[in-house]
């Protein structure tokens, strides 16, 4: 009875080992199929693709054929981008595969059968069919079929590419890629124009190169507020698009049939060769006139207003038309005179001054520049009260530190707190004249040559005013 038990014991013991055996010979003979690849398994030149189409598994269908561009089956007005369908289409110029898997038993194990994306293509002689299987984590490849009985490990992951949207595939407009502006004009919300020009004898200021004419004059504008607004124009993000086809009433819903805010840039593009050539870029800006009506319907019953205004730009006459949001359309508002000029008083540069005159309490006191030469040899620029050597960087710090807090004509200058007279070493402005005029506990009047400016922080004054009485008051 025990042999019996030991023999169907050791009979069992073999069954399972040739059960292991022939799993593992089978496992072995699978392995086998599994070949190193590293070869083109497709080779489509991409200019003699003439339709793709490709279907994704969330639902998604696209389509497109080729006549002098690539046109958009479902509607041939969408601005299709050229060079983004071109972009998808080199996937398969060189398609290559890192592993082939020759005859498979099942292509359901891959994926293949449920695939996240399927690809066809359209050439005159043939057509192709790119079927996207699972990703194999484990070697950071995809599983693919092109309809040749094989499944292949490719890294070129074609899926990652196809997952998009039609929205990603529009050409959209672009935004001037400009440094400068040779001139930059404004109508709607703002009516004038700013123009570029080097060495103008309107400043005494070297770094001003804008200009624009008041009723004043001609006012310089601070290069740095001015070239902060080209950036803001160029850096636009022209992909929100709310419409690619616009119909006249889009246009008057959104307030583009007379836009709130046109922008129109004229700049010199030069090429590699430097050749010059001049531009113009149109920006047109609008807001949703719906929701406007309703913000000042609240207003008017002096309620809140709970909503969001939509704000929209177009370029041109562009049949596109994007969303912007609110802090890029607050931005591209701010483009009144004084959004774009000097906040600070005193513009012009240290080393141009020779001598300050400054007057308080109707006393007055005189810096003037000198130079001497140290004991190495150097020469070094000084300045002087009452013929001695004395350090005003405080002095000049408070004048670089008095801003316009406000700028107004409205004004009347009566009660004189400051007056300062600049000589300076500059052919156009050898004189430079700085009032400042009491006008209540927070402000003062300021004055410059004459003209009133605005109001400025008393307490900027007063810094002034106290580092000029370090010296006067001794």
């Amino acid at each position: 009875m025990k042999k019996t038990k030991k023999l169907l014991l050791l009979l069992g013991v073999l069954a399972v080992a040739v059960v292991v055996l022939l799993v593992v010979t089978r496992l072995e003979e699978k392995k086998e199929q599994i070949q190193t690849a590293d070869t083109a398994i497709l080779s489509i030149p991409t200019e003699d693709i003439t339709n793709v189409s490709w279907d994704l598994d969330d639902g998604t269908t696209l389509s497109f054929h080729k006549e002098d561009g690539w046109v958009y089956d479902d509607d041939a007005a969408f601005p299709v981008d050229d060079a983004a369908i071109e972009k998808l289409l080199s996937v398969f110029k060189d398609f290559g595969a890192a592993f082939v898997i020759e005859t498979p038993e099942d292509e359901a194990t891959y994926g293949l059968t449920t695939p996240v994306c399927t690809i066809r293509l359209t050439t005159a002689d043939q057509e192709y069919e790119v079927v996207c299987g699972t990703y194999s984590t484990m070697d950071s490849q995809r599983y693919v079929s092109i309809g040749d009985g094989n499944v292949y490990l490719v890294s070129t992951d074609p899926y990652a590419s196809y997952d998009t949207e039609i929205s990603r595939l529009i050409l959209n407009d672009e935004t001037p890629a400009a440094k400068t502006a040779d001139k930059i004009t404004f109508s709607g919300l703002e009516n004038y124009e700013l123009t570029y020009a080097e060495d103008s004898t309107a400043t005494y200021c070297d770094s001003d190169v804008y200009f624009t004419e008041t009723a004043n004059g001609t006012l310089p504008l601070d290069t740095t507020q001015v070239l902060a607004y080209l950036d803001t124009i160029g850096s636009l993000s022209l992909s929100d698009y709310v419409s690619y086809n616009v119909t006249e009433d889009e246009l008057s819903a959104w307030g583009l049939d007379t836009p709130e805010l046109t922008v129109t840039v004229n700049y010199t593009e030069e090429d590699a060769d430097g050749n010059e050539t001049a531009k113009e870029f149109v920006l047109n800006i609008g807001r949703n006139q719906a929701e406007l009506a309703e913000k000042e319907a609240a207003d008017a019953a002096c309620e809140t207003y709970e909503g969001t205004i939509t704000n929209y730009v177009r370029v041109g006459d562009s049949q596109i038309v994007y969303t912007i949001t609110e802090s890029t359309y607050d931005a591209l508002a701010a483009c009144a005179v004084n959004d774009l000029r000097h906040t600070d008083v005193l513009t012009m540069a240290s080393d141009d001054i020779t001598a300050i005159d400054a007057t308080v309490e109707g006393e007055t006191c005189t810096f003037t520049k000198d130079e001497v030469i140290d004991d190495d040899g150097n020469v070094e620029t000084v300045y002087r009260y009452n013929g001695e050597e004395v350090p005003v960087n405080d002095v000049l710090t408070a004048m670089s530190a008095l801003t316009i807090s406000k700028f107004t004509e409205d004004v009347k200058p009566e009660q004189e707190e400051l007056s300062m007279v600049f000589a300076l070493d500059n052919e156009n402005y050898p004189e430079i004249t700085l009032e400042a005029y009491r006008y209540d506990g927070t402000y003062c009047i300021i004055v410059l040559n004459g003209k009133v400016l605005g109001l400025a922080q008393r307490s900027q004054v007063n810094a002034l005013i106290e580092a000029i009485n370090y010296y006067r008051l001794g």
